[in-house]
């Protein structure tokens, strides 16, 4: 069975009628896989409440300051504001990030039980989320959170993230560069927003890869990356986990980007990423056509469960 970590609780992250980030990401991409030839081995968990999740707090606030955090609590219950232009709280955001992030924790948890990937389908998305400033959508750095709260189990050392959203994940890298333990990787369109991820940029233990595409980029640009730059990279760097910040709007339909990827690429990414390991965790960044993005979540899932 493959575990899909999901709650109805994530709907509750309420951004406007005409934000892309909204509810109905979640709802087309679960209604894709429950109609998808697979249904029956999908495991549909939900996430451990916050109540219960012993360590999410410690590990939050590893990745993000105490001010940060009570700041996103306070808009929150005060009934709701905005971070940035585009980065809307509303009365429940708090908790729904805080669930989300207990969902990426969970998704770890499974990925080491079974030695096998799994899929969080939560939101709000996080990579952009700085230590101390939510922008882009994301209120808690998701990847992140996942990457610490992993090396705390004994039998992990080392964990690789790999960012495929079209967009830089300048939070996840900002937090995760010092730290020797954790390598990142993004590809990503640029010039794009938010304007980071700049090829030279090489983290402080030279663990950090960025890939930075020019606009209309398609498969032929990104086969050739992963096979020459990407795998290598996480290969030379023998992680215990991978966790895959799978954000979906490098598609050509997307409305947020302009490179011309298919849902089908995305099965060929999950390829490369089998290749190297079992041990991978899938948790949904962006993605905003919902065709193209339920597509290619199905897509990564199936090819995760071919023997």
């Amino acid at each position: 069975m493959f575990p899909v970590i999901y709650s109805s609780e994530f709907l509750e992250h309420k951004t406007g009628y005409l934000h892309p980030e909204k509810p109905e990401r979640l709802t087309a991409i679960a209604s894709a896989i429950k109609a998808a030839a697979f249904a029956e081995q999908i495991e549909w968990r939900s996430p451990t409440p916050t109540s219960q999740a012993l360590e999410l707090m410690s590990v939050l606030q590893q990745v993000h300051t105490p001010r940060y955090i009570q700041k996103v609590q306070q808009i929150a219950e005060e009934g709701g504001g905005y971070l940035d232009g585009d980065t809307p709280i509303s009365p429940r955001s708090y908790d729904v990030a805080l669930l989300a992030a207990s969902a990426w924790l969970d998704g770890v948890n499974a990925v080491l039980a079974n030695q096998n990937p799994a899929f969080v389908l939560a939101r709000p998305p996080g990579h952009h989320a700085e230590s101390d400033a939510g922008m882009g959508f994301c209120l808690f750095s998701n990847a992140a959170i996942a990457a610490f709260y992993a090396l705390q189990k004994p039998e992990i050392q080392r964990v690789a993230i790999l960012d495929w959203d079209v967009h830089h994940g300048n939070g996840t890298q900002a937090i995760v560069e010092t730290n020797e333990q954790i390598a990142y990787c993004s590809l990503h369109q640029y010039p794009c927003y938010p304007g980071t991820g700049r090829a030279t940029e090489r983290g402080f233990h030279d663990n950090v890869l960025n890939l930075p595409l020019p606009p209309g980029s398609d498969v032929a640009v990104y086969q050739p990356l992963f096979e020459n730059k990407i795998i290598p990279f996480l290969s030379n760097f023998q992680p215990d986990l991978l966790i895959v910040s799978a954000g979906y709007d490098g598609n050509a339909d997307d409305p947020l980007a302009m490179i011309n990827l298919q849902p089908k690429d995305y099965g060929l990414f999950t390829d490369y990423c089998l290749g190297l390991t079992r041990k991978i965790l899938f948790g949904l960044e962006g993605g905003y056509d919902f065709e193209t993005l339920s597509k290619s979540v199905v897509l990564t899932i199936e090819r995760c469960l071919l023997p």
